[in-house]
């Protein structure tokens, strides 16, 4: 591609779980990509190693840079440099239950720090060149059911109300982009996303818990797995489908705020179901509240096998029906809970053209498929 014609995209949060499926996209499409990434003691770029190569090389089209959103001076120094035609704001401090322990240092990341990229535009005169996608959340919502549209969904015009220091934090986020959008005719747009999931999930979500729990307990590397409230409702996506809509919306002639969702929402209980009939356990559940355990009630062998790749008969500590696999802990729950969550994503896909290409099923079955091939790596002297 032509230097002079190729799209510069600047990334934060890059080496996230967003961040690093966005990365394959864009340079899929020929951009050149730059990437802010924190300052660590220790290396944090594993869901980006695939794409890394040598500066030294010609034809580089990613590279990294340090910085923080909590430094204004770094960013504006970081888009001065770089020139970006889009940027891609995925920094964040984004686990909901961690946010009512470190509320002012979420407020300064997710809130201000949407700030500090917005007014980097306005000092250096990038407001005619540089387009902004800001990463909003269905948190936003809080889950009340009189919010919900006609229908029973949330979508780009229903109220919001945060239940949480993230939310909160990401609602002044929400409302200071679509500010800068009218006060200075920048193209900055908020996408509203929906819960979206991976193999790159960070390990403390409630899905990558669940299908590591359950793999490692499936290759006897573990015994039971402990959650929080199970009835809570999300709908959940996958992410690569998720960044593909992140790059239509900055590709649309006007700026805007959209939904990005499947419309469909389960349990909690529901995926812990489906990730354990992925290696062939079928699980039961009793009791209530904190006292409901999920018991083995059957084993499928022949699916065993197949989903894992190995013999049934070689797990050291093998479960048996009848085992207490999973157990409710109350300090993951919520002070304030958000019940449910599903989003209208009529607009999206009017208006940009956007379809999921995964299900539920073929999420579970992503995840679980990769976290079984990570343990078994991991412990490869118990499964060569």
């Amino acid at each position: 591609m032509n230097i002079n014609t190729q799209k510069i995209a600047l990334i934060t949060g890059v080496t996230g779980q967003d961040g690093s499926y966005l990365v394959e996209l864009l340079l899929e499409k020929g951009y050149m990509v730059h990437g802010i990434k924190r300052r660590a003691s220790s290396f944090n770029t594993q869901r980006l190693d695939h794409l890394y190569v040598d500066q030294h090389e010609s034809q580089v089209n990613f590279k990294l840079h340090y910085g923080d959103l909590t430094d204004s001076t770094n960013l504006i120094r970081i888009i001065q440099e770089t020139k970006p035609d889009e940027i891609y704001n995925l920094g964040a401090m984004s686990h909901v239950k961690v946010s009512f322990d470190s509320p002012e240092y979420v407020a300064n990341v997710d809130g201000i720090g949407t700030l500090r990229i917005l007014e980097a535009i306005r000092i250096l005169g990038l407001e005619k060149k540089t387009r902004i996608y800001q990463a909003s959340t269905s948190e936003l919502y809080g889950g009340l059911p009189e919010n919900k549209n006609k229908y029973g969904f949330y979508d780009e015009k229903s109220p919001f109300y945060p239940r949480s220091p993230y939310a909160v934090a990401k609602i002044y986020g929400f409302w200071i982009t679509k500010n800068y959008r009218e006060a200075y005719n920048i193209f900055a747009c908020n996408g509203i996303l929906f819960n979206h999931e991976s193999p790159r999930r960070g390990e403390t979500f409630v899905t990558r818990k669940i299908t590591m729990g359950v793999s490692q307990i499936a290759l006897g590397l573990q015994n039971q797995l402990y959650l929080g409230n199970l009835d809570a409702q999300r709908d959940w996506g996958h992410a690569k489908d998720y960044v593909k809509a992140m790059w239509l919306i900055l590709q649309q002639e006007n700026p805007d705020d959209y939904v990005i969702a499947t419309g469909k929402t389960i349990k909690v209980r529901d995926f812990v179901i489906m990730a354990f009939n992925y290696v062939g356990f079928d699980i039961k559940f009793v009791g209530h509240g904190v006292n409901e355990v999920g018991i083995l009630e059957k084993i499928n062998l022949d699916k065993f096998e197949k989903s894992t790749g190995v013999d049934f008969r070689n797990i050291e500590h093998v479960s048996e029906v009848g085992d207490v696999l999973l157990k409710i802990d109350p300090k993951y729950f919520r002070p304030t809970e958000v019940d449910i969550l599903i989003g209208d994503p009529t607009k999206s896909k009017t208006d940009l053209g956007w379809e999921p290409s995964y299900d539920i099923n073929d999420l579970v079955v992503d995840m679980m498929s990769s976290d079984i091939e990570l343990f078994k790596k991991n412990n490869f002297s118990l499964f060569k």
